[in-house]
């Protein structure tokens, strides 16, 4: 009797049909093996080098952008510069002007002031009568105080005034049982105010208690 152990007749070995199992899978794994890592890798840095690029250039746009509103503010700045420089020497030539001839309106009238006490000296060497001159005279003391009011310079009115010294300048003192002290008594001189300053002080006699 054969041995029932013995291979049976023209069957392959165990270990043959393991080794042809065992490299059919190989094969399909070789046939069906994805893109190589590399390759995607590749790709990948090529579309991030193209997004760099294209930020670089906007980058450049926007610094280019603001270096040209910088150059465009740094010109307005000139000229305004300019301008302003050019304002201020027009107003201080103006300011100067109006310096110089601020008193061509009290000079215009004040001439035919000039006028006419140059007429009354003229004919006072030909009037024989004193109270005419006088007379003459007094109308152009009295025309020549109101081109001054005019102009707001007005006299003092200090004459048996109390005295004060921001518009009185004190000569004398004076008992007087008329008036009480520091009353203004007489006036030596007048004085005159322009608008609310003093031009001049009055220069007056100043009353003091009797002995």
């Amino acid at each position: 009797m054969p041995d029932n152990h013995e291979p049976t007749q023209g069957m392959p070995p165990a270990t043959e049909a393991a080794g042809a199992q065992a490299a059919a899978p190989a094969e399909d794994a070789e046939v069906s093996t994805p893109a190589t890592p590399s390759a995607a890798q590749g790709g990948d840095g090529a579309e991030a080098q193209a997004d760099r690029e294209a930020e670089l250039a906007r980058r450049d746009e926007e610094i280019a952008r603001l270096r040209s509103e910088l150059d465009q503010a740094k010109d307005r700045a000139l000229r305004s510069l300019a301008e302003l420089d050019n304002y201020r020497k027009r107003a201080d030539r103006t300011i100067e002007e109006e310096r110089r001839y601020a008193l061509m309106p009290l000079v215009r009238d004040l001439l035919p002031v000039l006028d006419d006490l140059r007429r009354a000296i003229d004919s006072s060497q030909t009037a024989p009568d004193a109270a005419a001159l006088r007379e003459g005279v007094e109308l152009v003391a009295r025309k020549f105080e109101t081109v001054l009011a005019k102009h707001h310079c007005k006299p003092i009115d200090a004459l048996h005034h109390p005295f004060d010294p921001n518009y009185h300048e004190a000569l004398l003192q004076q008992p007087s049982t008329e008036f009480p002290p520091n009353t203004v008594l007489q006036v030596v001189r007048t004085g005159y105010t322009l608008h609310d300053r003093v031009v001049r002080p009055s220069q007056v006699i100043v009353s003091t208690a009797p002995p």
